[in-house]
């Protein structure tokens, strides 16, 4: 999973021209005053946690293309949904994301990104069968398709914002250094994050404070530009704050945050790697906007993002985002206060092996995924 990389280092000014102030980051303190708790294992990559709302119950996505549900501590042997058929799985491709739809419990739909046995990227709602635990598969609806010219940077999330909208991340397509320059053309869904209303048409309406909606040389669907592989994002309910982790190239991974309700954001690639000219020595920044932190590849090879956390169980770190690194298997977070980045910790919790994701419950609680097959719940020390 090399090339979902992309994290944090040293002290950085991610100042945005255009706009915003920047950011004094500072190196991680160690803190051992967190741990985590084994609540699943025996897990086929499992890249995804999360549930509907008010649900107790927790939902896991596996790579190959099956989803499993977490019952009362219990890992029930019938799979949610099993589309493994229909998924091309390896490497950065498979079954990748999920999001229960905010009126899951009366609509019963839920929506998958998975990478097709073509290679190309599917986002498709089900619903709900009668029995709540096993999804009916026959109930599939393609929402979006969109053509992968390579194997890698697929993005694969997709989440409902506090608007209600579905937004969609989607990878600059794959190979090195964006050669078909997807990240600054507002033409194509790649390299972009997409935003659409599920709810307002077949199978979506553009909602119509999207930002190029009427322009010709650009794509309705699209929300912000700029981006590399934004494996994970999400949305800090609380702030109103847009996280998004994207994984960088041969030296920079990065974190994003603007406000959820900001429009035409162009987050730089391939502009720009994090902070820095990509390429280049000298570019031309106008207009972009730089990250929130970022990390050289000496400490680490691939972003995973996280969540802000917002449950009850760990007061300590109210407000604080969570992220790690894939190669490095370091867990860090920070919290943003008074114009700047604060309380930069990187938490001593043991070996966790390489972290595939986060996942967030419907309280609100935390959760680590890991290619050893194993779920982890974050727990005080």
């Amino acid at each position: 999973m090399r090339c979902l990389a992309g994290v944090i280092s040293s002290l950085v000014m991610a100042a945005c021209s255009g706009g915003g102030a920047g950011y004094n980051v500072s190196a991680p303190v160690p803190d051992s005053g967190l741990a985590v708790a084994v609540v699943a294992q025996g897990l086929q990559s499992p890249l995804f946690l999360t549930s509907p709302p008010g649900d107790t119950r927790l939902f896991i996505v596996e790579q190959p293309g099956r989803i499993r549900v977490l019952r009362n501590g219990q890992l029930l042997s019938t799979p949610f949904l099993d589309i493994a058929d229909l998924v091309g799985a390896g490497g950065e491709r498979g079954l990748l994301g999920l999001a229960f739809h905010p009126a899951y419990a009366s609509s019963g739909w839920f929506f998958v990104n998975y990478t097709d046995r073509n290679g190309n990227t599917q986002v498709v709602r089900y619903t709900v069968s009668a029995d709540p635990d096993v999804a009916d598969r026959g109930s599939a609806k393609t929402i979006l398709s969109v053509a992968q010219p390579y194997g890698n940077h697929n993005g694969g999330h997709v989440a409902f914002g506090p608007d209600g909208m579905l937004y969609v991340g989607m990878g600059d397509g794959g190979s090195a250094n964006d050669p078909h320059g997807h990240g600054q053309n507002r033409a194509t869904l790649l390299g972009a994050m997409l935003r659409v209303d599920v709810d307002g048409g077949d199978p979506y309406a553009i909602p119509t404070d999207n930002p190029y909606v009427g322009r010709q040389d650009a794509a309705p669907e699209i929300w912000a530009i700029g981006l590399r592989n934004p494996w994970r994002f999400s949305f800090d309910r609380n702030a109103g704050m847009l996280y998004v982790a994207d994984v960088g190239q041969n030296a920079w991974e990065e974190v994003d945050a603007r406000l959820a309700s900001a429009a035409a954001v162009n987050y730089g690639w391939r502009i720009m790697e994090g902070t820095h000219c990509f390429g280049s020595p000298i570019c031309d920044r106008e207009g972009l906007t730089l990250p929130l932190v970022e990390y050289g590849h000496d400490n680490g090879c691939s972003v995973i993002g996280g969540y802000v956390y917002r449950g009850s169980a760990l007061p300590t770190v109210q407000g604080h985002y969570f992220y790690a690194d894939w190669c490095q298997g370091w867990v860090r977070s920070f919290r943003v206060g008074d114009g700047a980045v604060r309380e930069h910790t990187e938490w001593e919790i043991g070996d966790v092996g390489n972290v595939l994701s986060f996942g967030e419950d419907s309280l609100g609680e935390l959760y680590l995924l890991s290619q050893n097959g194993r779920v982890y719940r974050f727990v005080s020390r």
